[in-house]
């Protein structure tokens, strides 16, 4: 399943490794937080966000990397990569199927998260802010685990594939088309904050 695989898929799943660690210590360390409001617990939860951020970026980057340079070792380009298809459209390849929409969702939720840590920075040692990152965390943990197991477009695919399909026609279309997928995602990622301090509202009664 992972054996032969190239840089860009052992880093690539290396990295969906570290965001699911981080995940899940940025989840224990903000409800530690929330319940022990022990300073050194709280620094913590920045730091975890900020580790999610670095291991989705380089997962993403890892993953496109592997799309422009026609890695066609991994079953994820063998779906939707082409030698025949302009260097642009292998990079928006990357989102056109199942696997690659799910490690956009990852990259763009961590990148909420951090955001969310950093607007929020003089107030984490506020109980409301602690059980919202938390559930922002176990959202993330819940995206880097589907990436990693079923949805992980980093498996390594059959020997002596040298060529693909190329991405989804709809996205070769036109350029407002081709990055429809992630502006669309920014929207539907995004309603995790308000979801987040809901939960959060809900669990500490305010």
């Amino acid at each position: 399943m992972f054996a032969d695989s190239g840089v860009a898929g052992t880093v690539g799943r290396a990295l969906l490794l570290v965001g699911i660690v981080g995940s899940l210590f940025g989840a224990i360390a903000a409800i530690s937080s929330a319940r022990t409001r022990e300073a050194a617990v709280t620094k913590l939860i920045s730091r975890f966000a900020i580790l999610n951020a670095v291991a989705a970026v380089g997962a993403f980057a890892s993953m496109e990397y592997a799309m422009i340079t026609r890695d066609f070792s991994l079953a994820y380009v063998q779906k939707v990569g082409s030698t025949a298809t302009p260097a642009l459209y292998n990079f928006a390849a990357v989102w056109s199927a199942l696997e690659g929409s799910l490690l956009m969702w990852v990259l763009i939720l961590a990148g909420y998260t951090v955001a969310v840590s950093f607007w929020l920075r003089k107030k984490m040692d506020d109980v409301l802010t602690n059980w919202a990152m938390g559930v922002m965390f176990i959202v993330s943990l819940f995206f880097f685990l589907l990436s990693f197991g079923p949805a992980n477009p980093f498996v390594v695919g059959a020997a002596g594939v040298v060529d693909g399909p190329g991405p989804n026609p709809l996205l070769q279309n036109h350029l407002l088309v081709m990055f429809h997928p992630p502006l669309l995602y920014l929207g539907y990622v995004g309603m995790t904050v308000p979801f987040a301090f809901a939960i959060a509202a809900l669990v500490t009664g305010r």
